[in-house]
């Protein structure tokens, strides 16, 4: 079964050649954005193609194939943007940030919560949202934090850190 993936959304159109400029804050945009990527948008999650891509302020901006001109696009506006996980070329054990949502959170020998969300605070700062029992726990999403993953057990083990889990 195909596995879509949500990438963003796109916004509106720019300049009257067709491109289109996409929100995103997608954490595997080098393996997206590329020429030759097939993305799939709406509902109906039609497939186009990535003819070229260029970031700017904070978008993504794209041509696609076949759509040359403002008036072919603009239907596209306001659609979510989608590509199937196997284009993105994870590698083996490789996860996304989605992938974690779900995840129990332990430290040592203690399970402490469930990962709900992961928030993006702005500029790179992203963080797990763990629950347990109405609590909210928050760690910050870096590598430093976790000392290993279990994908087999859907677990994250989280380093003892003084004053981060309590």
């Amino acid at each position: 079964m195909e596995e879509f993936i949500y990438i963003g959304k796109i916004v509106n159109t720019h300049g009257i050649r067709g491109e289109i400029r996409l929100l995103s804050d997608f954490d595997k945009k080098e393996n997206v954005f590329v020429p030759n990527m097939t993305l799939y948008l709406g509902r109906k999650k039609e497939p186009v193609t990535i003819t070229s891509y260029r970031h700017h302020k904070n978008f993504e901006m794209v041509c696609l194939e076949g759509y040359h001109n403002i008036n072919d696009v603009l239907r596209f506006k306001g659609l979510y943007a989608y590509v199937l996980r196997e284009d993105l070329n994870l590698k083996e054990n490789e996860l996304l940030e989605e992938d974690y949502i779900g995840m129990e959170a332990w430290k040592e020998n203690e399970c402490f919560g469930i990962i709900r969300d992961i928030e993006n605070r702005g500029k790179g700062n992203k963080i797990f949202v763990i629950e347990k029992e109405g609590k909210r726990i928050l760690i910050p999403f870096q590598e430093v934090f976790i000392d290993e993953i279990s994908i087999s057990e859907k677990r994250v083990y989280f380093k003892e850190v003084e004053g981060l889990i309590s």
